[in-house]
């Protein structure tokens, strides 16, 4: 079987704006190692080796905003270097238009043996970050 089997392609997330989502989703994936792939009027992209995220602002959304207890995508979780980059990345978020989840149980709202934060960005996205 070949490497890239089974491995995620990109992950396409429709925005209520494309703005918002630039400068949130922008900044994270910038943070954690993704660089700038493909940019077009509705639309931005950034990639991480063969795996990419895109945000758009498509004029075939048929809904208003995006609900992450809904069904679909509750939210997308990435892997960090350390318990340190996630403090990192907490504290750097607010500017960026984040908000912590869970701040009562915060690093530890997934379980005790867990180290992660989990963001929500102004549209409702939610992006998990877990340190090993």
């Amino acid at each position: 079987m070949n490497q890239t089997t089974g491995t995620l392609h990109h992950v396409e997330l429709w925005v209520p704006d494309l703005g918002r989502a630039t400068t949130s989703w922008g900044w994270l994936l910038g943070a954690l190692g993704y660089t700038e792939f493909q940019s077009w009027p509705a639309g931005r992209s950034w990639r991480l080796g063969a795996t990419y995220v895109v945000v758009e602002q498509s004029k075939a959304m048929s809904a208003g905003g995006h609900d992450r207890l809904r069904p679909g995508l509750n939210h997308l979780a990435f892997h960090v270097a350390s318990p340190g980059e996630v403090d990192a990345l907490v504290d750097e978020a607010p500017k960026r238009g984040w908000v912590l989840l869970f701040p009562d149980r915060h690093p530890h709202a997934g379980g005790p043996d867990t180290y992660a934060a989990y963001l929500e960005d102004e549209d409702g996205f939610e992006a998990e970050l877990v340190a090993p």
